[in-house]
C-alpha cells in the first residue's frame, strides 16, 4: 500500500497507473474473475435494474464479466459517453449485448450517441466507477478529468438523494493509506477489488 503523504496527486496518480499497467494479461484476467466473484451475487447488484459500468482502459480492472452477467439477467446497462459540448461532461447511455461501439477522443469504446438511450445519473441504481487510487474511507483518485465528479456533483447539494449507489472498482495494488479529498470529490460508498471490500 502506498503512503500518499509525501506525494502530490499527480505523482500518486502516475505511480498507481504504472502499478496497474504492470499487471500481466493473466493477472488481469484473474483479477476480473475475482471481481466478478466479489460482486455478481451481492444483493445490491442482484436487485439493481439500471447499472452503469465502464470498459477497461489503461490497466483498469475489467468489469466486462459483470456486464455480461447483467445482460444475462435482463438488466439495463449503461456506459459513459463523452459529451461533444461541453467537452468536460459525460452522460450515461444504454448499451445492449453485441452493440457496435466507437472510440471516443481518449480511445475508449462507447456507444454511438443517442439521446433516447441516455438516462439521468440520479435515476440509476448502481454506478461502478473506475479509479486510479482509493482508500478505506471512500476516497477516490480518478484520472484527473473530473468527468465522474461533475456528473455526480448534485450529491453535494442534495444530501437526502441516495441514488445511485457508488462503488469503485480497483486492483488491490491501487490502495493508498489516505487520500486528501478535494472539495469537488464525490466519496464512494465502497470500493471493491478482486480480493476484498473496503
Amino acid at each position: 500500500m502506498l503512503t500518499a503523504d509525501s506525494l502530490t496527486r499527480a505523482q500518486l496518480r502516475r505511480q498507481l497507473r504504472e502499478q496497474r499497467q504492470a499487471l500481466s494479461r493473466p493477472a488481469q484476467r484473474q483479477a476480473a474473475l475475482g471481481l466478478y466473484r466479489q460482486l455478481a451475487q451481492h444483493p445490491r447488484f442482484r436487485r439493481a435494474q439500471h447499472i452503469a459500468l465502464y470498459l477497461p482502459n489503461d490497466g483498469e480492472i475489467d468489469p466486462r464479466p459483470l456486464l455480461r452477467a447483467a445482460h444475462r439477467r435482463g438488466k439495463f446497462t449503461y456506459l459513459p459517453v463523452l459529451s461533444p459540448w461541453p467537452r468536460s461532461t459525460m452522460v450515461f447511455q444504454r448499451v445492449r449485448r453485441h452493440e457496435r461501439l466507437i472510440e471516443n477522443r481518449f480511445g475508449i469504446p462507447e456507444p454511438r450517441r443517442n439521446r433516447k438511450q441516455q438516462r439521468k445519473v440520479w435515476t440509476l441504481d448502481l454506478v461502478l466507477l473506475p479509479l486510479v487510487g482509493f482508500d478505506r474511507h471512500g476516497g477516490r483518485l480518478g484520472m484527473g478529468g473530473g468527468f465522474y465528479d461533475r456528473s455526480l456533483a448534485y450529491r453535494k447539494v442534495r444530501k437526502n438523494w441516495h441514488k445511485p449507489t457508488l462503488w469503485g472498482l480497483a486492483h488491490e495494488c491501487q490502495q493508498v493509506d489516505r487520500l486528501t479529498m478535494a472539495s469537488w470529490d464525490v466519496p464512494l460508498q465502497a470500493t471493491v477489488t478482486n480480493e476484498a471490500w473496503y
